[in-house]
């Protein structure tokens, strides 16, 4: 195998399948990349068994083939080579040399037939959407995935389709984060756990254009995205996802509208006093038009006070800052609305037709403040 490909679209599809190296494997194979000039395309794959990436690299196939080379030492040569032409080429016992202008480096690569390559998937279904929404709506939903491995279905997203619309729903026991998109068409109703990883490795990649498409195909146990050339197979997460519908109530005794970016900038000084790890609540009492916040911890205390619309009974409640302001950051409106219902239940940030849905539970506090 020989190939010729400019350094800029060789480290851009190498960058592209990293995210699905393995980081931790017995297996040396999965460390690997597959370069791919078999045919009149020149393809790289990796796959570490959940999650595999393959995607089109441009460049001139001097001599046809195939050959494996370890993922992290290929990145790091292509990054420091100079900004031209490289060459890649096997050789006997697998031997891939690598060369740019006076440079070449000598490295052992794998056969190409011990590598794992992407499932074939028959795809049972499939959807088309902006890799702009896609994207945005991975990142205001990702950060309430959990991290624990004692509930696997926490740290997935949920992927609903249903008629008209997909909604994705992540939540981590202290909150759940939805997002509503509309779609043209009408689809069967299907549920899909995405891992929370392959998202996160999704949304790196998407370009986020608006104009252009992801297809997002599915099956049972995989799915399936494809966009410029790239194509992403996960696995799914197994079992039924939380009934979340349960956990939304319609009914609140206070309602606010308040400024977001007001809001939002002085939960954000709040958090000044608070040390990192410190599980320390910002206090929040709604009294006829305004709301003021209070923050007490061992590096001092803070109070202010922001104007707002309030239709309902007067209350304290206190919240973890942080949940507030994940949820926040990732709303584009200028004014939100907040729905409680007392200091024990959740408050509920949305707007009134659900395309953005936040489920923050409240946290105890001393109501000597």
């Amino acid at each position: 195998m020989k190939i010729i490909c400019k350094k800029s679209n060789l480290l851009k599809g190498v960058t592209i399948v990293m995210k699905a190296v393995s980081s931790r494997t017995t297996m040396p194979i999965l460390e690997c990349i597959l370069i791919d000039a078999s045919s009149d395309v020149i393809k790289l794959t990796a796959n570490d068994m959940e999650l595999g990436i393959q995607t089109e690299v441009e460049g001139t196939i001097e001599e046809t083939g195939m050959i494996a080379v370890n993922a992290k030492i290929l990145s790091e040569i292509i990054r420091k080579l100079p900004d031209n032409d490289i060459t890649i080429r096997s050789m006997e016992n697998n031997q891939t040399s690598i060369t740019c202008e006076k440079a070449k480096f000598d490295i052992p690569g794998r056969e190409a037939e011990e590598f794992s390559y992407l499932p074939k998937v028959e795809k049972e279904g499939s959807i088309a959407l902006s890799q702009f929404v896609l994207k945005e709506a991975i990142r205001q939903t990702i950060f309430s995935i959990s991290d624990s491995e004692t509930n696997k279905l926490m740290t997935g997203e949920l992927f609903e389709i249903k008629e008209n619309y997909l909604r994705l729903a992540t939540l981590d026991g202290h909150r759940i984060s939805i997002r509503r998109i509309e779609m043209e068409g009408n689809f069967e109703e299907k549920k899909l756990v995405i891992p929370g990883k392959t998202l996160t490795e999704i949304s790196k990649i998407l370009s986020g254009e608006i104009e252009n498409e992801v297809i997002i195909s599915y099956t049972d146990n995989h799915v399936v995205f494809e966009f410029d050339k790239t194509i992403v197979v996960s696995r799914l997460i197994e079992g039924e996802y939380f009934k979340i519908d349960q956990m939304l109530s319609k009914d609140y005794e206070t309602k606010v509208t308040i400024n977001k970016k007001e809001f939002l900038n002085c939960i954000d000084r709040a958090t000044l006093l608070v040390k990192e790890g410190d599980k320390k609540p910002v206090i929040i009492r709604i009294e006829d038009e305004r709301m003021e916040l209070q923050i007490n911890s061992q590096m001092g205390s803070m109070n202010e006070e922001i104007l707002i619309e309030k239709e309902g009974k007067d209350l304290l409640i206190g919240f973890n800052p942080k949940f507030l302001i994940d949820a926040l950051r990732a709303i584009d409106e200028e004014e939100i609305t907040i729905y409680l219902m007392n200091p024990k239940a959740p408050c509920f940030i949305k707007n009134e037709e659900e395309s953005y849905l936040y489920l923050i539970l409240p946290v105890n506090f001393s109501t000597a403040v």
